[in-house]
């Protein structure tokens, strides 16, 4: 016979302990950490060794609990792990409360199934991650689970607990929502050596596995192309960065640029926008911010140049600018090199359309470059590796 496998051992083991009745109907199992510790191995071993026991209705996850026997559970007279595996799964003793049970594939090996959370998704912004995500996720064989946030910071808390409690996933695909804190969930998963790439931006203290656009970079080179096109006098807008990597380090590439070319320390800044937050793009938001970037015309009229930090905010922007000046927007930017009627507006992301030329000057991110790197380091992760790496996908500077 062959040498049993890691997790084997550890299956082996509680079914030992089962039939010698120091494993009772409803006690905990040890936990993922507690086996890992005991016999040596990963934490994704002993997350396999418990599995395979769900799988054939002998333990069940209580959230928030733990694993535990179930109440009546099978004969295992003569039963071993290898036995356990080759048999159909059974109905999780959870199913009536909702979990959902994971399917075997034509190969007899059950199913790999992610998550991808993310706040939301539009053309000018996520559609083509999302659809990169799946492409990938296809191709590799593995099911994937959608969960929409809607910005909400609770909401993604929910979705990461509930999937996990669960046990439908094997790792996560997040794009964090906007936050002054972090999600405890998430740091949660990081603690415990859960399967986790964090997609579009980092957050400070969370040592997880991360892709996104070298936001710093991409910021700087946008600025440096309205600098190039004859702005000196030029105005950075943004929600709140409320420690949110994405705009913090866009506003520090804005600045860098400006000092580059020595334009001087003291940056227009407009970084109390609020209608392009997550949920927030009312009418009511909308007619808010075209107000404040309105007053701010008032103040500043030297501005000739607006970098946005985000599509959206980009036509806000326009929408202010055309009603300060009582005119109609323009249907194109100015030449290069001439000084602009109306201030030119530069801003990340817009959607790609066959039939029209983009509207404004912006960072293209390479979203699906983004969504096939993070199911690629995520499939990394649960073939074994755990140290965290950071990704940078590349991104192009696109003329109006």
């Amino acid at each position: 016979m062959t040498r049993p496998l890691l997790y084997e051992t550890i299956v082996d083991h509680l079914l030992d302990e089962l039939r010698a009745g120091e494993l009772v109907p409803g006690g905990r199992v040890p936990s993922e950490t507690e086996l890992a510790g005991a016999f040596d191995v990963s934490r994704v071993t002993a997350k396999s060794a418990l599995e395979v026991l769900r799988q054939a209705g002998i333990v069940e996850r209580l959230r928030g609990k733990g694993s535990f026997v179930v109440p009546a559970p099978p004969d295992l007279a003569g039963v071993t792990a290898r036995d356990l595996a080759e048999r159909p799964e059974a109905e999780p003793a959870s199913a009536a409360a909702g979990a959902v049970s994971r399917r075997r594939g034509p190969d007899g090996d059950v199913d790999q199934a992610i998550a991808f959370l993310l706040p939301d998704f539009s053309e000018s912004y996520g559609l083509d991650l999302l659809t990169s995500v799946e492409q990938a996720c296809s191709e590799a064989g593995i099911d994937l689970i959608l969960r929409r946030t809607r910005g909400s910071q609770r909401e993604e808390e929910l979705a990461v607990e509930r999937l996990r409690a669960a046990g439908t996933v094997d790792g996560l695909l997040v794009f964090p929502v906007h936050g002054e804190f972090h999600n405890a969930s998430l740091l949660r998963l990081v603690l415990d050596g859960f399967p986790l790439v964090l997609v579009d931006r980092s957050l400070d203290g969370i040592a997880a596995s991360t892709v996104h656009t070298d936001g710093i970079a991409a910021a700087q080179a946008l600025t440096e192309a309205l600098i190039r096109r004859g702005h000196t006098e030029i105005c950075f807008a943004s929600p709140a960065p409320s420690h949110t990597s994405t705009i913090e380090q866009r506003l520090d590439g804005f600045r860098r640029a400006l000092a580059t070319h020595k334009l001087g320390p003291d940056a227009h800044r407009l970084t109390d926008l609020v209608s392009t937050l997550p949920g927030a793009l009312t009418t009511e938001n909308i007619r808010h911010d075209v107000a404040e970037v309105r007053r701010f015309l008032d103040a500043a009229p030297q501005v000739t140049a607006f970098v946005a930090s985000e599509y959206n905010l980009a036509r806000v922007i326009a929408l202010a600018v055309a009603e300060h000046t009582k005119q109609p927007a323009p249907s194109k930017q100015s030449a290069p090199g001439k000084q602009p009627a109306l201030p030119e507006i530069a801003c990340f992301d817009s959607p790609v359309d066959p039939f029209a030329p983009p509207r404004f000057l912006h960072v293209r991110q390479d979203q699906a470059e983004m969504g096939r790197r993070a199911v690629e380091l995520l499939r990394a992760q649960l073939a074994g590796q755990t140290a965290p790496v950071r990704a940078l996908v590349p991104f192009t500077i696109v003329e109006p």
